[in-house]
């Protein structure tokens, strides 16, 4: 592979990442506002399969025949493989209610370690000592990052819960997103999986939403959550990581930690202080310990 083609993979995954990273923020503003979870995730995926739509009938029209369409079979199991998306969106939205934006980016980052136990079930074999070794520094760096030593900080426990629920369901998203139907289109792929994670989406807003569902929110917020969450993102980092490779492209994708934060702290004056930031530098050099290999060539 080029080293051109690396260099525009990093930009994708990068820039995907840091748009990511920029939603949590967006999601607390609209909360300021007074807008519901339910009406912030119901905006976001209506929105979003709206865009994925589109974005699936240009790429028809375009290649025609050469699209590979989805059997009943793949539908069926990205859809199932969706709605720990719309698990994800739920509990993250959720946590971000409770506590700081920049502390429940740190408990979705928990997806490094929650990731290394469940490969440890599925291919029922230990974790290699570069892992373990990861694994450790991430819950150092999580200590400091969600500043839990300082005695006057009190997180709110739902939102710790949230975030670490969060963070499971993130994980089952990341493993059944690179192993379900990978034969068909990303678009595909994503549209299908987002169908999933309305079912989700939609039934908590019916169980939820006790006044008059506030349809400004579409107009307010809806395009930006879409964008930034669920169409920009996937896209970009679907184009970016066959380029990169998962290792490269995993460490790449950390930058959406640092974003959110800074994002957090500017456009919400969050404080973090330097304790944290150390510990947002520990997570990330775990995340690229874990992804390099330190393996000589012969």
């Amino acid at each position: 592979m080029s080293q051109n083609n690396v260099l525009k993979g990093v930009f994708l995954v990068a820039l995907g990442a840091t748009t990511y990273g920029m939603l949590a923020t967006f999601v607390k503003m609209a909360y300021t506002e007074g807008y519901t979870t339910a009406e912030v995730t119901t905006s976001q995926f209506v929105l979003g399969i709206i865009g994925i739509l589109l974005i699936n009938t240009f790429q028809k029209i375009k290649h025609k025949d050469k699209v590979v369409k989805a059997t009943p079979k793949n539908i069926f199991s990205l859809m199932l493989a969706g709605t720990s998306l719309g698990m994800t969106s739920l509990f993250y939205y959720l946590a971000v209610k409770y506590i700081p934006v920049s502390i429940g980016i740190v408990l979705l980052m928990q997806t490094v370690w929650i990731g290394v136990l469940l490969e440890m079930i599925l291919e029922k074999k230990l974790p290699s000592r570069q892992k373990v070794f990861s694994v450790f520094i991430v819950l150092i760096g999580t200590v400091l990052a969600t500043n839990i030593l300082h005695n006057e900080i009190e997180l709110d426990w739902r939102g710790l819960v949230w975030g670490m629920l969060a963070a499971v369901s993130f994980t089952t998203t990341m493993f059944t997103a690179n192993r379900v139907a990978t034969e068909i289109s990303s678009a595909q792929r994503s549209l299908y999986m987002l169908f999933g994670g309305a079912i989700i989406v939609f039934s908590f807003a019916l169980v939820t939403q006790v006044t008059p569902f506030n349809l400004a929110i579409f107009a307010k917020w809806g395009i930006i959550l879409a964008l930034f969450g669920t169409i920009i993102p996937p896209m970009l980092m679907n184009l970016g990581f066959p380029l990169t490779g998962i290792g490269l492209g995993s460490i790449v994708s950390a930058l959406e930690l640092p974003v959110s934060v800074t994002m957090a702290y500017i456009l919400l004056d969050e404080e973090v202080i330097l304790l944290q930031w150390v510990g947002i530098v520990l997570i990330i050099l775990a995340i690229i310990i874990m992804n390099v290999n330190f393996k000589r060539k012969n």
